[in-house]
């Protein structure tokens, strides 16, 4: 937290400045569909003076007939798969860019507890990015309170998507962010 009382209490701890910085400088535009974290993404962006010059929205896609619905991920995805999947994180980032009409779209998808759902443990968390012709899914594995992992996935996923925007090979989102168990997977 810093000292100014009008700074937003949700990007201390984030590299939103810097995604909001890199997206701006490059033109570009971002936009969510979030379950676990419940539009904490896109208010972690918004958060940062100029961000409406990048975020073009979010879908909150709790339930899973809206990650349908709203994102446009396809049944068969959801049926096949779950909500909690890799499948399920690739289609609501790509549902995201495409339903709100940005560049790159973020998707986010996982348990958050206390109790594990469908089998995945609280701190399961699949991150999609989707842009530049390309999507990735990271699968983070994270501990804590409910709170602490919904803030910890909003931080993995800012700076993974600024290493996506930053990153020197167009047409991949990167890597699996610093400090996460698991890999990345491109689809």
């Amino acid at each position: 937290m810093t000292g100014d009382p009008a700074a937003d209490p949700l990007v201390p701890g984030t590299v939103a400045s810097g995604l909001v910085r890199a997206l701006t400088g490059r033109g570009e535009t971002v936009a969510t569909a979030e379950s676990l974290t419940a539009g904490l993404a896109a208010a972690t962006i918004a958060g940062v003076p100029g961000a409406s010059l990048v975020l073009r929205g979010g879908l909150i896609v709790y339930a899973t007939e809206l990650k349908e619905r709203l994102a446009g991920v396809p049944w068969p995805v959801l049926d096949a798969h779950g909500p909690v999947s890799r499948e399920a994180a690739a289609a609501l980032a790509e549902g995201a860019r495409d339903t709100c009409g940005a560049d790159w779209g973020m998707g986010l998808t996982g348990v958050a507890g206390p109790a594990e759902q469908d089998g995945h443990p609280a701190g399961t968390v699949f991150l999609g990015l989707a842009g530049r012709g390309a999507s990735n899914v990271v699968r983070l594995r994270l501990h804590g309170t409910r709170w602490q992992i919904r803030r910890a996935a909003v931080a993995e996923a800012l700076a993974a998507l600024l290493e996506a925007v930053t990153g020197p090979s167009p047409g991949t989102a990167g890597g699996p962010p610093a400090g996460t168990e698991g890999a990345a997977d491109a689809l």
